[in-house]
């Protein structure tokens, strides 16, 4: 199979399946169709990243279309929570469809809306051409707006909008970036090839770096908004509190790190531009030591168990914005943390939507006996807030101990300083909610339910590879992120 034909495979995929999701009469065939469509894309996929590592990089006739190992690897993780939310609609949309919540109407624009969001966060990291790959992003916002009030209600409506016009300035902002940067290379490349990543990469040296840092600032506010880096990170508590959650999941497990990964795409242009003067490492560092602080002030006083997950969202996207500032090993603890925190991420939202659902709520004063109500998902819930908050062996643990390491490697004491502050403050305010919520006993009326074992391996899937990766990294994993690692900040 071609290099084109397996990019366009990718796009086309989910392209059709959402345009068959709206010929379909029921919710069931709607959901199966979206498992086997987005199984059958995550195969592709994952054969898809495996050649780029193993060969350096894929490239599509024109360059049009490119997959290295920073962009390979994100697919893989892009595709794991994909294919674990696509399960869990399954489960979660079924009660729905008992009660009559979940008709077929909604079911035919939930199919439609997951698999554009597929194909639009899809085309992000596949695209060489970093006008394309902003199109990407702004179509991510237009589709997924629509999956946040699948069930209309005025909470729902209002973090809709807010999410529409907060991310829409963030994506205008990134828009005057990427013109900026094509304008940085002061006729140094052909028209046609000024946005092409790999042309700037291999003539960075030449372009101008008063105009690429200018852009860069524009970049890093605007595709920083949509991916939660705080002061900008104002949607994304509303959005997903609101959102369905396998919608909510996919959030937090992956449309982050999308727009994150864009702003990845633009250091080593940076870097290299200015002789590797980390200037806008530092940067990103300052803005993940923001979002430390920020969410852990938030989550230390939360109520509701969705927006504390939001606020964690925060933190540990800012977690992943401070190792890439720090450079070398940190940027590797990054990548692993961004593996670590989709996977423990979204199995805390499958735990708190399904509570969620047997409780009525998901306010945390009223949830109590998870544990003993919801065995499956009262100790995913548990274990996955207790992975999140770094207890060791879980691999969160491990990817901010790394990230611990490079700072005082690096001398970075303030850093590591907010840093541990950060999270020692999350730590104490998220373990409370997580032991209020697991013990004792049920509230009134709440029935012990027992999971299915699709649940349960829904459940029991991502904690074994949280643990397993604490213990030990394969080493096609330690090599994908180094390579990764390495196109962000390597030196050549």
């Amino acid at each position: 199979m071609t290099s084109s034909a397996i990019f366009w495979a990718l796009l086309l995929i989910p392209a059709a399946g959402s345009g068959i999701c709206l010929l379909l009469r029921t919710p069931r065939a709607v959901l199966l169709l979206v498992c086997a469509g987005v199984l059958g894309s995550a195969v592709l996929a994952f054969c898809a990243a495996a050649r780029a590592l193993a060969c350096g990089g894929l490239v599509s006739p024109g360059e049009w279309f490119f997959l290295d190992a920073l962009s390979a690897y994100h697919l893989m993780i892009m595709m794991a929570v994909f294919s674990l939310s696509s399960l869990y609609t399954l489960s979660y949309f079924r009660r729905e469809a008992q009660t009559g919540e979940f008709t077929p109407r909604l079911a035919r624009r939930f199919g439609a809306l997951w698999f554009g969001a597929l194909a639009a966060m899809t085309l992000v990291l596949i695209s060489n051409n970093l006008g394309i790959m902003w199109v990407g992003i702004e179509a991510t916002t237009l589709v997924t707006a629509f999956l946040i009030c699948l069930h209309r209600s005025p909470a729902s409506l209002e973090a809709m909008w807010k999410y529409i016009i907060i991310c829409s300035v963030g994506v205008a902002f990134a828009f005057m970036g990427t013109l900026l940067v094509g304008a940085s290379t002061a006729r140094q490349l052909p028209a046609a090839d000024a946005l092409l990543w790999t042309k700037l990469y291999a003539a960075s040296g030449a372009l101008n770096p008063v105009l690429l840092k200018a852009g860069f600032l524009f970049l890093l506010v605007g595709y920083g908004t949509k991916a939660g880096l705080a002061p900008m990170h104002s949607w994304l508590p509303d959005a997903h509190s609101q959102a369905p959650s396998p919608v909510s999941a996919l959030f937090s497990g992956f449309l982050l790190n999308a727009a994150l990964y864009c702003i990845l795409r633009y250091v080593p242009l940076v870097e290299r531009a200015t002789n590797y003067s980390g200037w806008s490492l530092r940067l990103l560092a300052l803005f993940g030591a923001v979002s430390i602080l920020t969410a852990a002030a938030f989550i230390y006083f939360q109520r509701d168990v969705k927006r504390l997950l939001a606020y964690s969202s925060v933190e540990h996207i800012g977690i992943v914005a401070l190792g890439m500032g720090l450079g070398g090993a940190g940027a590797l603890g990054a990548l692993f943390h961004m593996l670590n925190h989709s996977l423990a991420k979204t199995l805390a939202f499958f735990s708190a939507g399904r509570l969620g659902q047997m409780y009525g709520t998901h306010d945390m004063d009223r949830i109590s006996g998870a544990l003993r109500a919801a065995p499956v998902w009262g100790k995913g819930l548990l274990l996955s807030l207790l992975c999140l908050i770094g207890v060791a062996p879980f691999a969160i643990f491990m990817s901010e101990l790394q990230i611990v390491s490079a700072a005082a490697a690096g001398g970075a004491w303030w850093t590591m300083g907010l840093f541990l502050f950060g999270v020692g403050v999350v730590f104490v305010g998220a373990l409370k909610h997580a032991v209020s919520m697991s013990w004792g006993a049920p509230a009134e009326g709440v029935k012990e339910e027992r999971a299915d074992a699709l649940e349960a391996v829904l459940a029991f899937a991502p904690m074994a590879a949280l643990l397993a990766l604490g213990l030990w990294m394969p080493a096609f994993l330690r090599d994908a992120i180094v390579q990764a690692a390495a196109i962000v900040g390597g030196r050549p």
